[in-house]
């Protein structure tokens, strides 16, 4: 069998959990290598560039893309973009295409027009199915650079990652190269729920293991934590008045929740503060960012960069490393005729094919 090679470069690339999936995917004869990265953040760059391709740090294009000189970057024949969700999330503002970033996603556009790469995965958060009139226009404009669209809902912890992480994911094939290619969306037959204990305590976390320090929780949160049970949060608990948090508005779900041991744990996100750590079923704290990185399937050899703060922030904003691998395979068995066992897409063509 003759060898493909996919040269993968990536826009918004985050700390590399993507990426990672990406270059551990493995079918025969397919392979797919990092060749250049862009982010804007410094400290996210430096976790990519240490863990991604520490041989090739000028691959990676710290910059803010509506800065990036896209005709400086090498060719490449796959892309990868999970463009910025702010103004799509449920928890936000919603601002949508009205937001600085909803319009972002435009790069990938003038990416997929400059490279014109065999295929490219696109990711964003589940909330911006809701945004219809966005939704459609960026499906749209993806298909008006050539390719055929595949997207669907994938809820990862169907496929064995231990977090309830629900993220619109869109494939896409080149129309004119590989119109009698049809991706097929991975089945989540075989895979195990794995629970957030399984995650975090099996195997246990190396002493010596890097992101692993704990947060220093005040002695009130401390004490409203005792009150709290295993997949409970602050207002469905029986908290003492003087430990009771007094907040008006909105009561979210994951404000001072406890991971419940027995089932994935609830969203990563990149935030902290106002008790949205994540906090641990039994002991009275938050989680380690390293504890955190274990959710999103993150080996504990991958190290991060920047203060505490920084490296939560990354690590909430990747994409889980096993299941963008899950993805990535079933991309490369596509390509090289593999068969594998496939599902139909939660996304009707209803919601977005208008033309």
């Amino acid at each position: 069998m003759k060898k493909k090679i996919y040269k993968l470069g990536e826009l918004f690339c985050g700390p590399g959990g993507i990426a990672l999936g990406a270059i551990s995917a493995k079918v025969p004869g397919m392979k797919i290598v990092h060749q250049w990265a862009n982010d804007f953040d410094s400290d996210t760059c430096q976790t990519y560039t240490a863990n991604i391709c520490p041989k090739d740090p000028e691959s990676v294009h710290c910059i803010d893309v509506r800065q990036l000189d896209m005709d400086a970057l090498t060719p490449i024949n796959a892309l990868a973009f999970g463009f910025p969700c702010n103004d799509y999330s449920l928890v936000g503002k919603r601002k949508g295409m009205e937001g600085e970033y909803g319009p972002l996603y435009t790069y990938g556009v003038k990416a997929l027009k400059k490279f014109s790469p065999d295929w490219f995965l696109a990711e964003n958060v589940s909330g911006l199915r809701a945004d219809k009139t966005a939704f459609r226009q960026i499906m749209k404009e993806f298909y008006n650079c050539g390719y055929d669209l595949y997207p669907h809902m994938y809820n990862f912890e169907e496929y064995g990652i231990p977090q309830m992480r629900h993220r619109v994911i869109i494939v896409g094939i080149q129309r004119d190269k590989f119109g009698d290619l049809k991706f097929q969306i991975p089945s989540t037959n075989g895979y195990k729920l794995k629970t957030s204990r399984e995650a975090i305590e099996n195997p246990p976390i190396p002493e010596d293991a890097k992101n692993n320090e704990r947060t220093k929780n005040s002695y009130i949160v401390q004490k409203r934590l005792e009150y709290i049970g295993p997949g409970k949060n602050v207002f469905n608990s029986d908290i003492p008045e003087e430990y009771n948090l007094h907040i008006k508005g909105a009561k979210l779900s994951q404000i001072y929740r406890r991971l419940d041991p027995d089932k994935p744990s609830y969203t990563v996100t990149g935030s902290g503060g106002g008790g949205t750590h994540i906090y641990h079923w039994k002991e009275n704290r938050a989680l380690t960012n390293r504890e955190r990185a274990r959710l999103q399937t993150f080996p504990d050899d991958f190290v991060f960069y920047g203060s505490n703060e920084k490296v939560r922030r990354q690590i909430g904003m990747a994409v889980p490393v096993l299941g963008a691998k899950i993805i990535f395979e079933a991309i490369l068995k596509t390509f090289a005729g593999i068969p594998y066992e496939a599902m139909s897409s939660n996304i009707p063509d209803s919601e977005w094919k208008t033309w």
